[in-house]
């Protein structure tokens, strides 16, 4: 290709991204991620059910949603336990970091069972507690990794 070839499939005038724009971008690129790992389970494991690609849209928005509520939480408590000193202080970090993250699997679990009632269905010990686990920490790495792989990009 020529650079006059290159130019022509370059956008016409390059803008700077906002902060909101990027914000966007990271939302939108986490769902998709979490929209795929979805389907990957629904498609390869008889532990997932999903009524229809639609239902797992939504599903993956509100996951998406939650679990960045979750995180939220968790650094707001952290941010509490950190400003404090002592051997207590240091355990409580970690012992309220452990509870909201593995608590909040409960809320999520029944938010979708509110939300998408037989439409979504995790299979398995605990109602399918275990199974949602499996399935939100694949999430996560799936989405550490597009990261890890986007900063090396540049």
């Amino acid at each position: 290709m020529t650079t006059n070839e290159i130019d022509v499939l370059a956008p016409a005038v390059a803008q700077p991204i906002s902060n909101k724009q990027t914000l966007f971008l990271r939302y939108l690129t986490a769902t998709l991620i979490d929209l795929v790992v979805l389907n990957l389970f629904v498609e390869y494991s008889d532990r997932v059910v999903i009524d229809s690609f639609t239902i797992t849209i939504l599903a993956a928005v509100l996951l998406q949603f939650l679990l960045k509520l979750t995180i939220a939480c968790e650094h707001k408590l952290a941010d509490f336990w950190n400003a404090r000193t002592g051997a207590f202080s240091r355990f409580m970090r970690f012992f309220t970091a452990w509870l909201a993250l593995f608590g909040s699997k409960f809320v999520i679990l029944e938010a979708i069972n509110i939300f998408f009632g037989k439409n979504i269905v995790f299979l398995g010990r605990f109602d399918g507690l275990l199974v949602l686990i499996v399935v939100i920490i694949t999430m996560l790495l799936a989405e550490d990794l597009i990261v890890r792989f986007y900063r090396r990009l540049a």
